[in-house]
């Protein structure tokens, strides 16, 4: 899909979904990496990551941009507009957006286990074992690898 397209698209959802016209500008962004999309609040233009529509389809990019229409339509009329804003929760559940984005193949998962109490921690970036503790009984981490789950998702 190209950026045209894209515009075309976002414009045709906003109009059958919100019954309003998307007057702004819909872009890709390639350096979104954990996200499907983002709204921005100064200039009104959307972001999309484009590995979102080439992972994981077309059904799952509608429903991102639905979320970021939802962002969109709400703060220009004034209304709640952030994700804990019951008027986003209700046009989302109207219009049959997603709420969360999947995640992408590229975002690997480390695994950390507390050396005292044996919990496991999965986090996407890489964190300082010297600096940071278990949250439960503050015991020392130890980085054990890559989680095989998400290499099995690859």
């Amino acid at each position: 899909m190209t950026e045209q397209e894209l515009q075309r698209y976002v414009e045709k959802v906003s109009l059958c979904y919100f019954g309003r016209p998307f007057l702004h500008t819909a872009l890709f962004n390639r350096r979104l990496k954990t996200t499907g999309g983002r709204y921005h609040l100064k200039d009104h233009h959307l972001d999309f990551n484009p590995d979102m529509l080439t992972q994981h389809g077309e059904a799952v990019f509608l429903g991102i941009v639905k979320h970021e229409l939802c962002h969109y339509h709400l703060h220009l009329t004034g209304q709640g507009h952030r994700h804990r804003d019951p008027a986003f929760k209700a046009l989302l559940a109207k219009t049959g957006g997603l709420r969360y984005a999947p995640t992408t193949e590229k975002q690997a998962k480390l695994q950390y286990q507390c050396q005292d109490c044996g919990t496991m921690f999965h986090r996407q970036k890489r964190i300082n074992t010297q600096k940071y503790v278990c949250g439960k009984c503050r015991g020392p981490l130890v980085n054990i690898g890559i989680d095989e789950k998400s290499q099995a998702q690859k």
